[in-house]
């Protein structure tokens, strides 16, 4: 008797396990607000025996040290990872025994990073679950530049082998658990499906249906930008994170929030983006507590600046600093809720600007010229674009708000989250911006011409 239990969070795109038998159980790569993993087990009724990584994490904080601590479980950390604190280190072959009939397996599996580790587990001496972390994904693998560049070709060739050996020592229909892969930037493309075994990928999985040179250049030539947090997370999760913090943050009234914009803090409104078009705190910035939070936000600003939040309401409020401690914006220096009316000092007024669509985005670039500015990534840019705009990504913008000409601009992206973003970003500039809250591939059906790959432009059908 055994079971697997996933934890999904899908603001970081990753998951964690929970897996065990009648007594006692595994944690694979816990996130780092460890009570919702303790609360599991309790469902479960059962003790936390191991808490195993399959490698130090570069997208987030784990909290593996601080819950092997509290449930007194053994650490297991691949051996050759490089960290400053005691653990049980793991190398290739080893095994525990977490609970009667039930046995863990280290697998080496490098290619993610140089000491990444895949555990697979067996009841009765049959597999039964293949945990492989930032290994092999669903119809992906996980990316190999976020080491070293000098080694990523390496690693990209180690990813291949480290499929092809999970393929070939497992039955086609074992489960495959990534920790990567469901929109998280450590994957090298985005999960195909939500679950998967050894035979499915064996049949769709490019590592197995390319040869290896055709394999290592189309990844290598697929990959994007990494988030600029990720610098953080290594050296935080080597060094051993501390235990996370989630009482509330001190409450900010509208002189406090004045204070802290006019020294260059960041002000964030949690709010979602209808409502913080309609009305918002001159200088703040909107990043839905509902949309990627902890990823972009902690893309887009300076590292170690404090972060004001303003929510609707308390749950929001803590549901965000959950999020952001994953990654490492462990306590916002304050926070506000309630209506944006009562953030105002006396005699102030709220911020506003318009939403369109790609319809209205036509109708009023008809016989006219406007500021359409794309913040989506290269390589969605490369797919189509509307012709005349400017590309600058979201996670360039700050940078490079002097580039956008001036005007009224119209901002989009492929779904509205990121052009909403842009948007505060640009209004707490000064410019007067149009946030685009639509699909992309209503563009052209709206009369708008793209140009797409290839020769020549495609008119709106």
């Amino acid at each position: 008797m055994f079971f697997v239990d996933t934890l999904e969070f899908e603001g970081l795109g990753n998951r964690s396990y929970l897996a065990g038998g009648r007594s006692a159980a595994v944690v694979i790569d816990p996130p780092r607000d460890i009570d919702q993993v303790l609360a599991a087990a309790t469902r479960r009724g059962v003790r936390i025996a191991y808490v195993a990584e399959t490698h130090v994490h570069n997208d987030y904080v784990t909290g593996g040290l601080d819950l092997a601590r509290i449930s007194g479980a053994r650490y297991l950390v691949p051996a050759e990872a490089a960290v400053s604190f005691a653990r049980t280190p793991v190398a290739d072959g080893d095994t525990v025994t977490v609970d009667e009939g039930l046995v863990l397996r280290a697998v080496a599996t490098p290619g993610h990073t140089p000491h990444h580790t895949s555990y697979v587990l067996a009841d009765a001496g049959s597999g039964v679950a293949a945990f492989t972390g930032g290994s092999l994904l669903i119809g992906t693998v996980g990316r190999p530049d976020l080491v070293e560049p000098r080694l990523t070709e390496r690693l990209a060739r180690a990813q291949y082998a480290s499929a092809h050996r999970l393929a070939d020592e497992l039955a086609d229909e074992v489960p495959v658990l990534p920790t990567h892969g469901f929109g998280s930037f450590c994957s090298s493309a985005q999960a195909e499906g939500d679950t998967t075994t050894i035979g499915a990928e064996r049949r769709n999985n490019a590592a197995f249906t390319q040869d290896v040179d055709t394999f290592v250049a189309e990844l290598l030539a697929g990959l994007e930008d990494v988030p600029a947090y990720y610098a953080h997370m290594g050296p935080a999760n080597a060094a051993g994170p501390a235990p996370v913090d989630l009482t509330p943050p001190e409450p900010a009234d509208a002189e406090q929030l004045a204070r802290r914009l006019a020294a260059g803090e960041w002000v964030v409104d949690l709010r979602n983006r209808v409502a913080y078009a309609e009305g918002h705190l001159a200088g703040s910035f909107n990043f839905e507590g509902e949309g990627k939070l902890a990823t972009y936000l902690a893309w887009l600003i300076p590292w170690g600046k404090p972060v004001t939040l303003l929510a609707e309401t308390p749950g929001q409020l803590a549901d965000a600093q959950r999020e952001l401690a994953r990654v490492g914006i462990d306590r916002p220096a304050a926070a506000a809720t309630g209506a944006p009316e009562s953030w105002l000092r006396e005699g102030e007024k709220l911020r506003s600007f318009p939403r369109a669509t790609f319809a209205d985005l036509a109708r009023a670039a008809a016989g006219q010229d406007l500021v359409v500015l794309d913040v989506r990534r290269d390589s969605e840019r490369a797919d189509g674009y509307v012709e005349g705009s400017l590309h600058i990504p979201i996670h360039e913008l700050r940078g490079r708000v002097g580039e956008v000409p001036a005007g009224v601009v119209w901002v989009h992206c492929a779904g509205g989250m990121r052009a909403a973003i842009a948007a505060s970003l640009l209004d707490a500039a000064g410019r007067d911006v149009v946030a685009v809250d639509d699909r992309f591939d209503a563009a052209a059906p709206a009369g708008l011409r793209l140009v797409l790959p290839g020769p020549g432009t495609d008119t709106a059908r």
